[in-house]
C-alpha cells in the first residue's frame, strides 16, 4: 500500500515533519510512505490558475495525491488553528477530483493543537468522502530535534505503534 504522508509545516526542522519521516523509516515491506514537505512552496490559492493555468508544483502535489492509496496528513497548530500553508494545500485539491474520493487520516506530533485538529477534521470530512478521523498516530515530540525525533521513533515500541497504525490504515483503503 503506498500512502502520501503531507506535512502542513513550511518549516524546515518541522517537528511533524520530522515525525512522518520517521514513519516512512518505520514502514515495513507492506507498506511505502512517500513524504510531502513542500506546502510552503505553493503559490497561494486562486481559481484563476485552475485547469490551464495550474502551477507546477500544485499539479505535482495533486499528482502524489492521486498515485497515493491513502494520505496521512500532519499538520502543526498555528495561532489554535490550520497553518496557512495546510489550508493552502487543501483549498488547491479541493476542486479536483484527487481528494474527494481518498482515504485519509491524521497524526500529529503534539501533545497540544487539538483546536487545530479539530478544524482540520471539519475540514477533511468536507472534502473526503473517505476521511476516517478515527485511524489516528499521536505523538509527544514538540521541542525535540529532527535528530531526537528519529531516535526517539526508532525505538521498537514506536516502530511497533507506527507498524500499527500503518497496517490499520492499509486495511481502511482496501474498504473503499
Amino acid at each position: 500500500m503506498k500512502f502520501l504522508a503531507l506535512s502542513g509545516s513550511a518549516r524546515r526542522a518541522s517537528t511533524n515533519t520530522a515525525m512522518l519521516r520517521a514513519l516512512q523509516a518505520a514502514a515495513g515491506a507492506d507498506h511505502s510512505v512517500v513524504l510531502y514537505d513542500r506546502v510552503g512552496g505553493l503559490p497561494v490559492f486562486s481559481p484563476d490558475l485552475e485547469g490551464e493555468f495550474l502551477p507546477a508544483p500544485v499539479a505535482a502535489l495533486a499528482r502524489a495525491v492521486a498515485e497515493a492509496d491513502g494520505v496521512i496528513i500532519a499538520s502543526p497548530e498555528y495561532v489554535r488553528s490550520i497553518p496557512g500553508g495546510m489550508k493552502n494545500a487543501i483549498d488547491w485539491l479541493v476542486s479536483r477530483e484527487e481528494l474527494v474520493a481518498k482515504p485519509i487520516v491524521l497524526a500529529h506530533a503534539s501533545h497540544r493543537g487539538d483546536d487545530m485538529l479539530q478544524q482540520l477534521r471539519i475540514v477533511l470530512a468536507t472534502v473526503s468522502a473517505r476521511f476516517n478521523e478515527e485511524i489516528f498516530l499521536r505523538f509527544r515530540l514538540m521541542a525535540l530535534s529532527p535528530e531526537e525525533i528519529a531516535e526517539r521513533l526508532a525505538q521498537e515500541a514506536a516502530v511497533g505503534e507506527m507498524r500499527a497504525f500503518l497496517d490499520n490504515f492499509s486495511r481502511f483503503c482496501a474498504e473503499g
